[in-house]
């Protein structure tokens, strides 16, 4: 095989994270082709090898997958980068990820364990209370759009007037944004230069919304009617702040130099299993809230009695874990690196009257040699790139009888789960 060269195929499977598995007869070869659906035949293009595995580029979609029984809830799919597989009946969704946790995990697990299956989303649709939109132009030098990368592309933006991710009063919010600066004639910053966002955060349960517009500081625009178009619009939720975040940053990332509340406050607050939690524009927060609920809910069963226990949440977050097991525990030890996300819990931790609540900024590295106290029971979270193995023997040593780790990338969790095992721990 060489780059360039164009094949036809068949996806046999889906590999996490979404890596299609084709086999090529007339090469005898497997290639791996991203953005497809199991079943489906497709054309792809040899783009790159990686490893001495041959990865190729989507073409275009040859025949339909016979998993694709459902028409499309939005107007910019396929193009779009989100939702992927949404012509798929979710109960075929959650077989395919169910595929794909056995096949990493089934290798790794030493001895026999209990596989309980894929939890699914109290809501498959509208369900994130978090959206970073991107300003860009639908193709090059075309209109000015607001919304999401077309798939496979780094500069063309579909406008995502009609996103089933989200509430539909972010949409809302997305179409008067755009049209503001349509009508004005304001272009976006290229990418290699600076380029603009629209971050957009919802309560599930409370309906509070925060607006925060994300733009250098080489152009100054009156944003005082774009403030009284937002407030006029006829919306679900409410609109509790409205936010312009300037960020001469050239990176991908959303962050504040400075920020001007234009509307309001900086922060909305969210509910949780009976708790409530103030968020502020960058504090990382779950962003399927219901779908939280059920992973701190399974957590607490997975822990089951801990009353007169110390409990350490390593990689704390903004505390929400440790809050929601605060009410059941002795006391709870939170540890997290970033210094926004611990002030978020202290003051959480107020507001929710849970007293028996400690949360220390610091690298969990450090900060397991400066705690006396010693855990009855462990909760790791950590980012996706898993507990650094410095860490990991350190709270392997406390040797508590059980820990639950909540993985948001499973290939970081099969690393882990091998130190974990050679300790001792069965899954």
């Amino acid at each position: 095989m060489k780059k360039g060269q164009i094949y036809e195929g068949i996806i046999e499977r889906v590999d996490f994270p979404n890596k299609g598995i084709v086999f090529v007869p007339e090469e005898e070869q497997y290639v791996i082709v991203k953005n497809g659906i199991p079943g489906q035949k497709i054309r792809f293009m040899i783009n790159k090898f990686k490893r001495g595995n041959a990865e190729g580029r989507l073409l275009e979609v040859l025949e339909k997958s016979p998993l694709e029984r459902r028409e499309p809830v939005c107007s910019i799919f396929p193009a779009c980068g989100g939702r992927m597989y949404q012509t798929m009946p979710y109960e075929e969704q959650v077989k395919m990820k169910e595929g794909q946790i056995r096949r990493i995990m089934d290798p790794v697990v030493k001895g026999e364990y209990v596989f309980e299956g894929v939890k699914y989303s109290p809501k498959e649709f509208h369900y994130r209370n978090k959206m970073e939109f991107s300003f860009g132009d639908e193709f090059k030098d075309g209109p000015l759009s607001l919304g999401l990368h077309k798939k496979g592309s780094t500069y063309d933006v579909l406008t995502a007037g009609d996103c089933q991710l989200v509430h539909e009063d972010m949409d809302q919010i997305l179409l008067c944004v755009l049209n503001y600066f349509k009508e004005r004639n304001v272009s976006y910053y290229k990418k290699m230069q600076h380029v603009g966002y629209l971050l957009l955060r919802r309560g599930d349960t409370t309906g509070e919304i925060l607006v925060n517009l994300v733009t250098t500081t080489q152009e100054e625009y009156d944003l005082t009617p774009l403030v009284e178009e937002l407030l006029a619009l006829e919306l679900e939720g409410k609109i509790v702040g409205i936010l312009h975040i300037l960020n001469d940053s050239l990176s991908d990332v959303v962050k504040s130099d400075e920020t001007r509340i234009l509307y309001g406050q900086d922060f909305f607050y969210e509910k949780l299993l009976g708790l409530e939690f103030k968020i502020t524009p960058f504090s990382f927060f779950q962003p399927n809230s219901k779908g939280a609920e059920v992973l701190y809910e399974t957590v607490r069963e997975y822990i089951g009695d801990i009353d007169n226990q110390v409990v350490f949440d390593l990689f704390s977050g903004t505390g929400t874990i440790g809050q929601v097991l605060a009410p059941v525990a002795k006391k709870v030890i939170g540890v997290e690196i970033i210094e926004e996300a611990v002030e978020a819990a202290k003051e959480n931790a107020v507001r929710n009257g849970l007293s028996n609540c400690k949360f220390i900024a610091g690298d969990v590295f450090k900060v397991l040699d400066e705690i006396e106290e010693k855990p009855d029971v462990i909760v790791l979270d950590p980012p996706r790139d898993g507990i650094h193995p410095k860490a990991l023997p350190k709270i392997l040593n406390y040797g508590v009888d059980k820990i639950v780790y909540i993985s948001c990338k499973m290939t970081s969790l099969a690393r882990d789960l091998e130190m974990m095992q050679l300790a001792g721990y069965r899954v």
